[in-house]
């Protein structure tokens, strides 16, 4: 799978900018277990990453890795969490395009500032969305879907498991002239339960955490939010086999520490999941999930997030969605 094209920033560059005494303290770290913190429930496409990368880095090290899952309240509990833990390295926030760009569209005031408060790491990967409705749904396509909303405009509900899905129904809205009202769930295994009992008529849905949904027939699949199809459902079509052309919505992952976190410990879990992100094996898990690597060293994703953060706040704009 093609992979997406990012200028990498070598570990030893990274390395080699810090104090040499710095440095030296860093060389044994990390010496005992480290926490990945992550703001959505277990199956996740954020999950998976946190739990993938965990097992690769405890491999790595010899060192533990707990994953530990704090859903809820937007994303601001795992945040919150993560901030208020020594910056020492051994608290690392996992989190998606919701808790590290898109929040700051949909909020007047955040808890906290995604870009000061935290220093990148790594990006992880990132995955086309699928806009799945109940297996028992009157809507086979993606274009039954429109006509209906177009007819009872407001009446059909959607899933939110997360502030960057209710933006991807938002851009949806706006660009079908439609007007599907958001349901908010605290993670996306909430919303996709939701969506196979019929509690909501439809969600965007991370194809890593829906697509066995999708096989065991438990979700009705009507498109992938891409420009092509995925090699997970390869029956399902694309945005413009689906009759929406020039529609794309993704998710993606990426790790941080605070801020305050010392550069040398900062540089070295960057060398580590720059290491984990290049292994053979790590682009064959995504795959067979339907995602891809993402690798950018700590300055590609900077200004990865500064450009995805202006992307939202331009869809929440021209889609007049009242900041909270």
């Amino acid at each position: 799978m093609k992979r997406i094209p990012f200028l990498l920033a070598t570990a030893a560059l990274a390395l080699g900018a810090i104090a040499p005494g710095a440095t030296a303290l860093a060389q044994d770290f990390p010496s005992r277990p480290i926490k990945f913190v992550v703001p959505f429930p277990p199956g996740s496409g954020t999950d998976t990453s946190a739990r993938y990368f965990g097992r690769k880095l405890t491999e790595m090290t010899g060192q533990p890795v707990v994953v530990e899952n704090k859903p809820g309240g937007n994303g601001f509990i795992a945040v919150q969490n993560v901030l208020a833990a020594p910056a020492d390295g051994y608290t690392v926030f996992v989190g998606s395009n919701s808790t590290l760009a898109v929040n700051v569209a949909l909020f007047k005031k955040l808890p906290y500032n995604p870009q000061a408060d935290f220093a990148p790491l790594s990006m992880m990967m990132r995955a086309p969305t699928v806009i799945v409705v109940p297996p028992q749904s009157p809507y086979k396509t993606l274009a039954d879907l429109i006509a209906a909303a177009k007819a009872q405009p407001g009446k059909l509900n959607h899933g939110g498991g997360s502030a960057g899905y209710q933006l991807m129904n938002e851009a949806l809205n706006d660009r079908a002239g439609i007007d599907i009202r958001n349901v908010p769930f605290k993670g996306a295994s909430e919303a996709l339960t939701a969506v196979a009992s019929g509690t909501v008529d439809v969600a965007f849905a991370d194809i890593t955490a829906s697509t066995e949904l999708i096989k065991s027939g438990k979700l009705r699949a009507l498109a992938v939010a891409s420009d092509r199809r995925a090699s997970a459902l390869p029956s399902v079509p694309h945005m413009g086999e689906a009759g929406l052309p020039g529609y794309g919505a993704y998710v993606w992952v990426g790790a941080m520490v605070p801020a305050k976190t010392p550069k040398a410990e900062t540089a070295k879990l960057a060398t580590l999941l720059a290491q984990i992100e290049r292994l053979p094996e790590t682009r064959e898990f995504y795959e067979k999930i339907g995602a891809e690597t993402m690798q950018g060293g700590a300055d590609e994703m900077r200004r990865f997030q500064a450009d995805e953060i202006a992307l939202w706040k331009r869809i929440a704009t021209k889609a007049n969605v009242q900041q909270e």
